[in-house]
Order: structure tokens, then sequence, then C-alpha cells
């Protein structure tokens, strides 16, 4: 009888417990909310209580709680910031905006017979917003009308905006006492800050929309391709012209919570450099700048984690002017970490040491065991 060799054992494949963690890391946001989560706690070793809340009054506070309300500010903005990268665009007005729509309200407030009547608050608050989204129409013509690129087209604002201001304030400081004006930055509701309140209805008012309607889709069909999304009958300069509207009555919307507390309207430093910020939280959101799909969900941590970085840098004593340093280094790490390039090549040499491993030795199987 011929002696055969037992039939090699398969090995076993991965477990359920390394499907499920190799599904959790390639997730977009696994890096983003580990690199949030690990700051919090570094934050919590070096300053003892900055994880608690108490409530006071009725209202909460705490450390954690100036984290949400600082983060009401860049999500606003890259709330319209992230529609307008899903169109394969760009908007860097928004910091200008934030200082247009702010002088427009608190010059308003200034000229009123009563600061402090809630009609007047309402009014300057609403032509602060009318003045955004003209400023959004603008760049929505000159992108879906004229043609021009989008970095060109919303440098234009991003320049002129603050000139636009000055004019405003007439290159001064304007400042007014309006109680009710201030609540839109420093207030409570049902003891959550204003700020985060007013961050998260205008999170659900966009989520909704652009998930609950085609608009989601056709922002994704323009990014991916414009041409072809216009032949298969999207009407891709209207939807775009929109999108640009929309995000410029968010940036507005930023300027006016951002300016509240203090109701300072200062045209020369209000919005400086919030664009990047903006493009920042929208990147560390999972969404790509090249158009196409973008991740709504993503901007609530990316946001959380630009407050946590600015507060870290207070919490462990460093120079203020290091903070950008911070800010570009984690945002380096978390888009290494998340690079599909990266995570092919990791897997590829893990597949060549799979590969270059021996296998185990067969131990010989004698004539009588054979024939057994």
């Amino acid at each position: 009888m011929t002696p055969t060799t037992p039939a090699a054992t398969p090995s076993p494949g991965p477990s359920r417990a390394t499907a499920v963690w190799h599904e959790v890391t390639r997730h977009g946001l696994f890096w983003p909310v580990l690199a949030l989560v690990l700051l919090l706690l570094a934050c919590g070793v070096a300053s003892p209580g900055f994880l608690d809340v108490t409530v006071r009054d009725g209202h909460l506070f705490g450390q954690l709680v100036d984290l949400l309300r600082n983060s009401a500010t860049p999500l606003l903005l890259a709330l319209g910031m992230c529609l307008v990268i899903a169109t394969g665009g760009i908007d860097l007005s928004v910091g200008a905006v934030m200082a247009i729509g702010l002088a427009v309200s608190l010059t308003y407030l200034d000229t009123a017979a009563d600061p402090s009547n809630i009609g007047t608050v309402l009014t300057a608050v609403l032509l602060g917003l009318v003045v955004g989204a003209i400023g959004g129409a603008f760049n929505g013509a000159m992108v879906a009308g004229l043609g021009i690129q989008p970095f060109i087209a919303t440098m234009i604002l991003m320049v002129a905006g603050r000139g636009i201001a000055m004019l405003i304030t007439q290159g001064q400081i304007t400042t007014v006492t309006s109680p009710p004006f201030k609540t839109i930055g420093s207030g409570f509701v049902l003891g959550v800050p204003t700020p985060v309140v007013i961050a998260v209805a205008a999170f659900v008012v966009v989520a909704l929309v652009v998930r609950r309607t085609a608009l989601g889709m056709f922002l994704e069909s323009i990014g991916i391709n414009r041409e072809a999304s216009r032949l298969a009958g999207v009407r891709s300069r209207r939807t775009t012209w929109t999108v640009y509207v929309i995000a410029g009555v968010l940036a507005a919307l930023a300027g006016l919570v951002y300016g509240a507390p203090t109701m300072a309207a200062d045209a020369n430093n209000i919005g400086l450099m919030k664009e990047l910020d903006a493009i920042m939280v929208v990147v560390l959101g999972g969404t790509k700048l090249d158009g196409g799909r973008f991740y709504l969900g993503g901007l609530l941590v990316g946001a959380m984690l630009l407050s946590s970085l600015e507060r870290a840098v207070i919490i462990f004593q460093l120079p203020s002017q290091t903070t950008p340093l911070f800010k570009a280094i984690v945002l380096i790490a978390v888009c290494v970490a998340a690079s599909p390039t990266l995570r092919a090549m990791l897997r590829g040499r893990r597949r060549a040491d799979r590969v270059d491993t021996p296998a185990a030795p067969v131990e010989p199987v004698s004539a009588a065991e054979v024939t057994a």
C-alpha cells in the first residue's frame, strides 16, 4: 500500500473579535475619536476636575461644558464648509462673513432706541443672517454663475469682507449693551449653554435637509462628476449656489454666537483665520477635500477635538502662539493614521511576513502505521 501524508490542517481564520476590530479601525472616525479621548484624558490628568460637570442654579458648569460652548462656532462654520466641499468647492470667506454679520447686527443695535428690546434684537439677528446670505449668494454667483474657481472666487470676499466690516463700523470697535443679545453667546436654555443649543439645532436642520431630501445625493453627485450629474438632470448650478448661500448664513450665525458674549464687533479680529479651523474640522470629520461623499457626524468630533486642543494649550501652560503648531501635529497624525495608502502598505507587509514564514515540518509516517 502506498504511504500517504496526512492532509494539511487549514490555518484558522481570524476570530470574530479580530474581524470586528478591523472593521472599527477602518472606520473614518476611529482615529479622530481616539485622539479626542486621549486628549481629554491627558487634560484630566494634568488638571484634576477637568472632567467634572456640576449643576448650579439649574445650569451646567464645568470645563467640559466650556468645551461644548467653544465648539459651537467651529461646528457652525464646518457645517457650511462641509456642504461646499462636498460639491468640490471651498469657501475661504467664512471668517470675513462672520465679521460682516456681527458688524451689521451690533451697528443696528447701537443705533436703536432700545437695544434691550426683544423685537430689536431679533431684527438685528435677522439682518446679520441676511447679510450672510448675501455674501454666500455672491460667492455662489461667482462660482456657479461665472464659473470662477471656488478658491479664487471666495478669496475675493475673504479679502474685501473685512474692509466692508470696517466701513460698517467706521473703523471702530462697536460695543453695545443688550442683555437679550448677550444671551445668544452666554445664556442657557434648560441648563444647556445657548451656543450649544443653537449649534445642535443648526446641525439637526442641516442633517435632515441633506439626508432626508435629495439634496445630499445631488451634492455628492456634483462633487464626484459635475458634468455627469448635469447630464443626469441635476441642476448643478442652482444646487451649488444654494450651498454657498447656506454656508454664508451659517457663517453669519457663527459670528453672532462668537461675538455675543462680549457684544463688541472688532472687524480686524472677528473670524480671523476661522476658515482654516472650519476646513480642519471637516477634514478631521472624515470628508475629503476632493468632493463627493461627506460625513456630517464627523463634524461633531472634529469641532470637539479642535476646542480640546485649544484648551489643552492652556492647561499645559504652553505659549498661546504654539496652538497652530499642535493643531497641525494632530491633523497630520490623524490623517496619516487613517491613510488608506498606509493601511495597504501595512497589510501588504503582514501578508509578506506570513508568506515568508516557513511551514511546520511534517512528521514522516512509517509503513507499519500506513498498513494499520
